[in-house]
């Protein structure tokens, strides 16, 4: 009974926690906010059934590592270095129709992902019929099809 009782009672903290850290941390997470989320959910397994029988320790961290990420969030916001450090930069990794292969090579992606993107996206089929593919920082591809291309489309 003791374990259902602090699995409701760490719910109710984590909900408060979530809802007060914004939607961002929600949304679209980079590399720092997932490592972030596995921290507190080891942090919250330990509060349900460690050793360690005050929740109260397991709350104080979660606690810091929110305000350390919000802080983190707001040095990003006001310095342009820390967000391109932190959460990386757009790469265009194809031009015109033609693969830019070191950069493929650098951010591990090859011709089939840019492919299924631009068929799920664009309904487009050959490389010569994207202007740009670009990998975002959370690692989606988005498709740019050249301008013939989009007319086509938009008349189906």
């Amino acid at each position: 009974m003791e374990t259902v009782i602090r699995g409701l009672i760490l719910y109710v903290f984590l909900m408060i926690i979530f809802r007060v850290s914004g939607k961002r941390t929600l949304y679209e997470a980079t590399v720092f906010d997932f490592v972030l989320l596995l921290i507190i959910a080891e942090t919250a397994e330990q509060a349900l059934v460690g050793e360690d029988q005050s929740m109260t320790n397991s709350f104080v961290l979660i606690v810091t590592l929110l305000l350390a990420d919000i802080s983190l969030s707001l040095l990003k916001q006001k310095f342009n270095y820390f967000g391109k450090v932190l959460d990386g930069v757009p790469v265009i990794i194809l031009d015109d129709g033609k693969l830019l292969h070191d950069r493929l090579k650098k951010v591990r992606v090859d011709e089939a992902d840019i492919m299924e993107s631009a068929r799920a996206l664009q309904g487009l089929q050959r490389l010569d019929q994207i202007k740009y593919a670009i990998l975002e920082k959370d690692g989606k591809i988005t498709i740019i099809p050249k301008e013939q291309e989009q007319k086509e489309i938009e008349k189906v």
